[in-house]
């Protein structure tokens, strides 16, 4: 029986991710990097495509789970009728290679423990070669290699190309797994002490977590939001992915399934402005620099999502021999959407600069060069339509959005020649540009027969990337104007505490069947945009009531469907947990940065 998107929990080490189910199952793991070809694609299909599962035998569901402290070590407790044991699961931050260890411990009576282990690599089409050696279950298939060890060593059998075990614990008695990956054609890497492995990974967390400075009334979910940020991020490079998996439907049974594992511009300002916030100027850096990297050369290929290392090319094509979650097929890897021309990516790039600027990032020599190309180009491109934020695999449109960020991108770049005059640049030319576009939007991008901004210029329809107006300063929070598309966009796409992104007849917009969910980011903008437009209670009980959203553990999919009460879309999702950590931030009186 498929499990719901938020029956997952997530495990990682900085440069991959695992999910695991309340079963007690791993259902998705991509080795060795987030965007890697998974050896557990359960998720996207059934367990012949791949799990790891261990659990009292005969069981269901844990009676409860938890992460163990600030960490990302996660404890699943079943009691039974005979007794009563957790499974701690956590990926070590790797040295040579990625480990996943499961411990198993007793808490009281005794229980019977059963595994299965099924490893299919390449996205679950391959079924590895598996003998024993040196103590361990060793399964090879071309370029993979995955070493599966148990201390103290249990009963393990090989039974229909999978690796069952079984034994018992009692009070007290623990026995760990670890699960190692490597390269087939290099040498098995160093073995890892679980439990010393359990100790450092609770202590790293644990120190990494002491640097929040956020002390406010929402700091658990804030700070779980956090966390889930860092496990999203690649550690060798500064790059954080969307979210750690591909084609979670957005309606379940259609076709809105994409893939998400790879780094958007579009969050680079949320993200580094989260960061700074709260006192991670590390991470924050990291991104900067990630972001460099990865825009540097013509503007004109400026892309709206890069791989994990900056890589450019990210084909899509479809695995047709899973059939996708609860029935979602296509499954889909790679994304054709990093081709599409996104006028508000430019605003983005150079908001997440001047940001790094304000909350006082050691300076990159090149940085402002870099804007100003970025600048340039965008001046003659403009006035031109795109296919906006949202991605949509439909016809070009002049989306408000996208113009409004395009104004950013100006109004940065005067503010910065402002405070900076030691810097290169013509002023009075991206004012005069700043100018356009605002004069522009405000005459075509507004409807005044229903008071509000709509989704392009001459559309009926709304869409709640405008929510963002005041945010980015276009517009004073009081303007009657900003005050009438809240309105509206509450009343036209609001269900509840929800907010979809637009009409809520999708197909009208991108082309595609279906009807998706209310986007979670989208539901923050809307209290932030209550709050900034002097609705201080309205936006509180709004935000309490998405909180109220996250799963047992903490953590936010991409979308909620208000109808069945259930996540949809890839999980967890960075851009609806930045807007959770945003929102909290400004109804708390603590500034975010910009």
């Amino acid at each position: 029986m498929t499990q719901r998107i938020e029956d997952y929990a997530l495990i990682g080490d900085l440069q991959t991710a695992a999910l695991v189910g309340k079963d007690g199952s791993i259902d998705w793991l991509c080795l060795p990097r987030f965007d890697s070809a998974a050896c557990f694609s359960a998720l996207l299909g059934d367990e012949e495509n791949g799990h790891w599962r261990i659990a009292p035998k005969g069981a269901g569901a844990c009676t409860s789970r938890r992460y163990v402290g600030a960490s990302l070590v996660l404890e699943s407790v079943w009691e039974t009728r005979t007794g009563k044991v957790r499974v701690l699961d956590f990926m070590p931050q790797r040295d040579e290679a990625p480990d996943v260890v499961r411990i198993v411990e007793g808490l009281s009576g005794t229980v019977e423990m059963a595994g299965t282990l099924r490893l299919r690599f390449d996205y679950g089409s391959v079924v590895p070669w598996v003998r024993r050696a040196d103590g361990h279950r060793i399964a090879i298939a071309g370029p993979d290699s995955v070493w599966l060890r148990s201390e103290p060593e249990v009963k393990t059998w090989g039974q229909h190309f999978s690796t069952c075990s079984s034994f018992t614990v009692e009070e007290g008695d623990k026995v760990a797994f670890v699960l190692t990956w490597h390269p087939s054609h290099k040498p098995r890497p160093a073995r890892v002490d679980p439990h010393e492995a359990l100790e450092h990974c609770l202590q790293d967390w644990e120190t990494w977590s002491s640097k929040c400075r956020y002390q406010g009334p929402y700091r658990d979910a804030v700070l779980r939001s956090l966390i889930t940020l860092k496990a999203l991020t690649y550690a060798p490079t500064g790059g954080i992915v969307a979210a750690p998996t591909t084609s979670l439907p957005e309606d379940i049974g259609g076709v809105r399934n994409w893939d998400y594992r790879f780094c958007w511009l579009r969050d680079a300002t949320l993200t580094l402005s989260a960061m700074v916030s709260v006192g991670y100027l590390d991470e924050a850096a990291a991104w900067r620099d990630w972001l460099l990297r990865a825009v540097a050369g013509d503007p004109a290929d400026l892309q709206i999502m890069y791989g994990l290392a900056g890589e450019r090319r990210l084909p899509e094509m479809e695995l047709d021999w899973l059939s996708g979650y609860a029935g979602s097929a296509p499954v889909r890897v790679g994304n054709d959407a990093r081709s599409q021309l996104q006028l508000d990516v430019y605003g983005e790039v150079i908001e997440s600069l001047y940001l790094a600027r304000e909350a006082g990032l050691a300076p990159e020599r090149h940085a402002w060069n870099i804007q100003l190309s970025l600048l340039g180009f965008l001046e003659t491109k403009w006035r031109e339509p795109d296919e906006g934020l949202w991605e949509v695999r439909g016809p070009r449109r002049h989306f408000v959005h996208s113009k409004v960020m395009a104004w950013v991108a100006a109004d940065r770049a005067v503010r910065t020649l402002e405070s900076d005059p030691s810097l290169r640049g013509d002023t009075a030319r991206w004012r005069a540009m700043r100018d356009d576009i605002h004069r522009e939007v405000c005459e075509k991008g507004f409807d005044p027969a229903r008071g509000t901004f709509t989704q392009s210029y001459g559309s009926k329809e709304l869409d709640a990337a405008v929510l963002l107006i005041p945010r980015v300063g276009f517009l004073p929070p009081d303007d009657p104007r900003v005050v009438g598309t809240v309105d509206a966009v509450w009343r036209e796409l609001g269900s509840g505490p929800l907010v979809r992104r637009y009409t809520p007849d999708a197909n009208h917009v991108d082309g595609l069947p279906g009807r998706e969910g209310a986007f979670l980011v989208c539901s923050f903008w809307l209290a932030d945009a209550l709050r900034m437009t002097g609705r201080e209670q309205e936006a509180r009980e709004l935000f309490e009531r998405l909180l109220g959203l996250c799963n047992d553990v903490g953590l936010l999919s991409e979308e909620y469907d208000p109808v069945t009460g259930r996540h949809l879309g890839n999980f967890p999702q960075a851009f609806s947990h930045i807007g959770l950590v945003t929102t909290a931030l400004a109804l708390t009186g603590q500034r975010t940065a910009g």
